[in-house]
Formats: structure tokens, C-alpha cells, sequence
């Protein structure tokens, strides 16, 4: 069994109201790449929130005292952390350099997600505000072009905790169940699994990392293509997946807040 990632390289910096499965499809046309069915398209979340215009103008926020106050213990700029404050339901713990916060769809991550690279001096993107959405539209658009069964994930980078380092992960998904349950099913020693969830599209969106990179690399699409669990997992009409929330632990199971 294997897996290959196909990064598309050939897509333009994007844009407000960029059509962006056309541009997948152009780039991957000009690479000599034809898309498959089983095909599970990794997108960057920075991508989806340029082409959905959601933007935010740092320059243009007055920071509350509340911010003036997260900004002197944290060192970041007082503007910065009044947009991490409006995109978050909550504070979960301040650091030397950071605000780890539940973010408004529910996810657990440093600065609310907000993202000050790859956009220009003065801006940042937050989180796509439906990534369930996004995914599906795109996913949606690619099929109907190509009349091949895909998924999209949409994917950021975050840190974790107790360890160094970020990974990509998964926070928008369609065509494609988030988590795996493989709970009842049979070990080498014939025992049956108990407890043993897998976190697919995770996993997904950190082999996807490798390639997309952080820095200038210029590849916000890769293809995972020979998944050979995709129709397994896939979705269809009789049975949907929750879409990302399968993935979020409920606060009540947290066992760090």
C-alpha cells in the first residue's frame, strides 16, 4: 500500500471572489495531473478565507482595555489581540506569546486561528467562517467538472499540547467521514478493539503539510491520491458524516479546561 502527494504549484496568489476549483483544475492541467476518483484534495485554510474575502484589517481595530492588557502580558500587538478576542467564545489560557482560545466553531488552538502570513502588511485571515461549507462547494464544483468522486479537506496548522512544533489538521471536511471509529473490530491477537477512534482527516491534513509548507513554498492545494480507505470512508447520501464537529471533543470531556 501507498500514498502519493501531488502539490499543485501552479496556482496563482489568490484573490477575493477568485474561482478557486477552476484554478485547481488549471494547475493541475498545466502539471500533468488528471483527477481521480478516491482523489482527497487538501486545501489550505488561508486559501478558502482569500477567495471568501474574509479578511481582517489590523489598522483598522481600536483595541479594548481588554486587549491592551492580553497584548502587555503577551507581547503581541494590542490590535492583534482585539481580533483574537472577537473571534473567539473563549480564553483558555495566556502565555509568554500566546492566547490559546476555543475559537467561535469550537476549536481549541493559539490566537483563534488568525493568520498574519502569506497576506499582505496590515491584514489577516481568520478561519473561514463555514469550513464544512467551503469544502463542500468545492468539492461539489471539481465533481461536477470532472464527474470524478472526490473529497476536500481544509486543513490549518496548529500546535499541540506538550509538544514542540506544529502539524497541519483538519478543520473543514466533505465527501469524506472526520473520524474513524473502528471500535469492535479484530487486533492481530484476536481481540476486539475497544476505544480505538482514528482522526482521518488529521492525518490527512498533516501528510498534506509536508508538502504545502509554511513559508514560500506557494502551494496551497496537494492532492492525496491511493488512500485505499476512501470508500470505506466516504460519504453518500444515506448516511452523512457531522462534517468537522466529529471531531471536536465536547468541553465536558476535556480534560484540560
Amino acid at each position: 500500500m501507498h500514498i502519493q502527494l501531488l502539490g499543485l504549484n501552479k496556482i496563482p496568489l489568490l484573490k477575493h471572489d477568485d474561482d478557486l476549483s477552476e484554478l485547481i483544475l488549471e494547475s493541475a492541467q498545466i502539471q500533468d495531473i488528471t483527477i481521480e476518483n478516491g482523489d482527497i484534495l487538501v486545501i489550505a485554510e488561508t486559501a478558502i478565507s482569500k477567495i471568501e474575502g474574509n479578511f481582517i484589517d489590523l489598522k483598522s481595530i481600536i483595541p479594548s482595555q481588554k486587549a491592551e492588557d492580553l497584548a502587555l502580558k503577551t507581547g503581541k500587538d494590542p490590535q492583534l489581540v482585539e481580533a483574537i478576542l472577537d473571534q473567539s467564545n473563549e480564553i483558555v489560557k495566556v502565555g509568554h506569546d500566546f492566547i490559546v482560545c476555543e475559537t467561535r466553531h469550537g476549536f481549541v488552538c493559539a490566537n483563534a486561528g488568525i493568520d498574519e502570513s502569506n497576506v499582505s502588511e496590515g491584514m489577516a485571515t481568520p478561519m473561514p467562517t463555514n469550513p464544512d461549507a467551503s469544502a463542500k462547494s468545492i468539492k461539489e464544483k471539481i465533481t461536477e467538472k470532472t464527474g470524478k468522486e472526490i473529497a476536500v479537506i481544509i486543513s490549518d496548522t496548529q500546535g499541540r499540547p506538550f509538544r514542540d512544533g506544529a502539524v497541519g489538521v483538519a478543520v473543514g471536511v466533505s465527501g469524506i467521514k472526520a473520524i474513524w471509529d473502528r471500535k469492535g473490530e479484530i487486533d492481530l491477537y484476536g481481540r476486539k478493539l475497544q476505544t480505538t477512534k482514528i482522526a482521518v482527516a488529521d492525518e490527512l491534513a498533516a501528510s498534506a503539510s509536508l508538502i504545502m509548507g509554511q513559508a514560500d513554498e506557494g502551494i496551497p492545494v496537494v492532492i492525496v491520491r491511493g488512500y485505499n480507505s476512501f470508500e470505506l470512508l466516504k460519504e453518500d447520501s444515506k448516511e452523512r458524516s457531522n462534517g468537522i464537529k466529529s471531531l471536536i471533543r465536547p468541553k465536558k470531556f476535556d480534560a484540560f479546561r
